[in-house]
């Protein structure tokens, strides 16, 4: 279990992420087009998993636009959104802001995800979602790079988790 916040208000998730030089477990989530996804539809490519609360929130939209911007560099690399929110929120936000170089992921069929992530808040108002974190994997899969928001409110380290894409 974590211990994370949101304006100094403590919540704690289900456990810890995956960590570096483990195997991510795989996962089964849904795309924009209703299409259920793996890891092993990426496979030979290194993935940056941007988990968020929801695309409806100022720091998720930020966070998105920016690996958005960082995307089109990294040709051997997918940056995955993953978010419990419905593909279809997540495809008005994507096209609203043009956003076109990143693939979001909605746990709308694949819930386990957050448990078996570590990620799941079990208590506080935001209890079922996803805390804030940042994975990226190498092309097997093994965690290169892991970080837990611990604040919620507060935007990743984007700069260290693109530079493990490199």
């Amino acid at each position: 279990m974590a211990t994370i916040t949101l304006k100094g208000a403590e919540f704690h998730t289900n456990g810890e992420l995956p960590t570096v030089g483990s195997q991510a477990p795989d996962f089964i989530l849904t795309t924009q087009s209703l299409a259920d996804v793996s890891l092993s539809d990426y496979a030979g490519k290194k993935k940056l998993i941007s988990i968020v609360p929801s695309l409806d929130t100022p720091v998720c939209q930020l966070s998105s636009k920016k690996f958005n911007e960082h995307a089109a560099k990294f040709p051997d690399a997918v940056i995955l959104i993953v978010a419990a929110d419905l593909p279809f929120a997540m495809g008005r936000f994507c096209k609203a802001e043009g956003l076109d170089n990143i693939i979001t992921l909605s746990m709308m069929r694949g819930r386990e995800f957050a448990e078996d992530y570590g990620v799941l808040i079990e208590d506080g108002p935001f209890k079922g979602i996803t805390s804030r974190a940042l994975l990226v994997l190498d092309e097997d899969n093994v965690v290169i790079s892991a970080e837990l928001v611990r604040e919620v409110a507060d935007e990743p380290d984007y700069d260290a988790a693109l530079a493990k894409l490199n």
